[in-house]
């Protein structure tokens, strides 16, 4: 690892990260443990759930993260972030539903806070690295001396996706321990370590979102805020644009939804597209899904210079997406990256994340601004 210099380990009060602690605690680096305060559990009663396990960052977490440094022996801290992952992360997430996108906010929360202020946290108690409970890996280019961002070696757990957005100066700082390990051998060796949390479910809520009802914490966020919920109520069009019935807000409608759209039809409907701008929700077929081309804003490249031109790449448009071989132009001039699948892929959504890779190397990714037919 890097011995001689400190470093301090994100605990989310998961198995993952626990297991890191203790990992290298046992081999003898310098470490200390620190836990981001991102979002007050106590905030908007009326959408609070009753259970709060399962969701990321929850006072349980908070909880657990200190027992298991306290077990291990190793300096702790809490720090709070909650006015900033607010501004950069919830506010930007509210803001995206509404415009009728679908945002990633762990992507955000990676981007402005846990690699970023983060960082700077670590540097202020005399740690020079960083490391994370991710599904990573990291290596440097011997020929271009470049930080490289590689996919997992356990492929179900990879979570490349979320870190498109990571610069050199981060790869540089940041350590990834468990890249070259199996969710079932990480779980191995926190039990071998006697990490008293090595059998802890995974988390799967976003951390702010109860139970995932994105619209009601919309809802409620706007009511503490004084704000009035904009009009989103409007129609439901099929592709024709004639008119199917009526919606109570297009913030409650993602690409590629089946469930909840409230029409009755004998064959399935699926939301095709959301518009805002009118207020309409356009629902067709499965196969009206379809998308060959699409443009992607915002591009990190985050393993490889910039590229000219185009090149092939295999393109992840959401999170549990196979990546789909495609060929991949970019403009220098132009700030929006084109990108044409061999073969057409179901339900591109905007606002979601397109990463590209080569093999197990991520070239870098982008926030999709929209699909069309190609």
């Amino acid at each position: 690892m890097v011995q001689s210099s400190r470093i301090a380990v994100a605990m989310s009060g998961g198995v993952d990260s626990s297991v890191v602690a203790a990992w290298l605690h046992q081999r003898g680096e310098n470490i200390v443990g620190m836990t981001m305060q991102l979002w007050n559990q106590r905030r908007l009663p009326e959408v609070a759930s009753e259970n709060a396990t399962g969701r990321c960052c929850s006072l349980d977490d908070v909880y657990d993260a200190r027992y298991v440094a306290n077990q291990i022996g190793i300096p702790y801290y809490v720090v709070n972030f909650e006015d900033r992952f607010e501004e950069h992360v919830v506010k930007p997430f509210v803001q995206d539903y509404l415009e009728g996108k679908t945002p990633i906010p762990c992507t955000l929360c990676n981007n402005f806070i846990k690699f970023d202020q983060f960082l700077d946290m670590a540097a202020s108690v005399g740690a020079s690295y960083v490391a994370t409970g991710h599904y990573a890996r990291i290596r440097q280019d011997a020929a271009s001396g470049r930080w490289q961002l590689l996919r997992a070696v356990d492929e179900s757990k990879d979570q490349t996706y979320f870190l498109f957005g990571l610069t050199q100066e981060q790869l540089s700082r940041t350590l990834f321990p468990l890249g070259e390990m199996r969710k079932d051998e990480v779980r191995g060796l926190g039990r071998s370590l006697e990490v008293p949390i090595a059998d802890k479910p995974d988390s799967q809520e976003i951390c702010f979102v109860p139970n995932g009802d994105y619209a009601a914490f919309i809802d409620a966020y706007l009511k503490e805020q004084g704000r009035e919920a904009p009009l989103t109520d409007g129609e439901i069009h099929d592709e024709e644009g004639k008119p199917l019935g009526r919606h109570r807000g297009v913030h409650h409608f993602t690409v590629g939804q089946r469930k909840g759209i409230g029409i009755a039809r004998p064959e399935p409907l699926y939301v095709i597209a959301t518009e805002p701008g009118s207020q309409t929700v356009v629902v067709g077929d499965g196969d009206s899904l379809l998308r060959r081309r699409m443009l992607v804003r915002e591009v990190n490249w985050i393993s490889i210079g910039e590229p000219v031109g185009k090149i092939r790449a295999e393109v992840r448009i959401r999170n549990r997406h196979t990546p789909a071989n495609a060929t991949v132009w970019v403009d220098k001039y132009n700030q929006l990256v084109e990108v044409h699948f061999d073969e057409p892929q179901r339900a591109i959504t905007p606002g979601q994340g397109a990463v590209f890779y080569q093999g197990d190397l991520v070239l870098g990714g982008g926030w999709i601004q929209r699909s069309e037919l190609g």
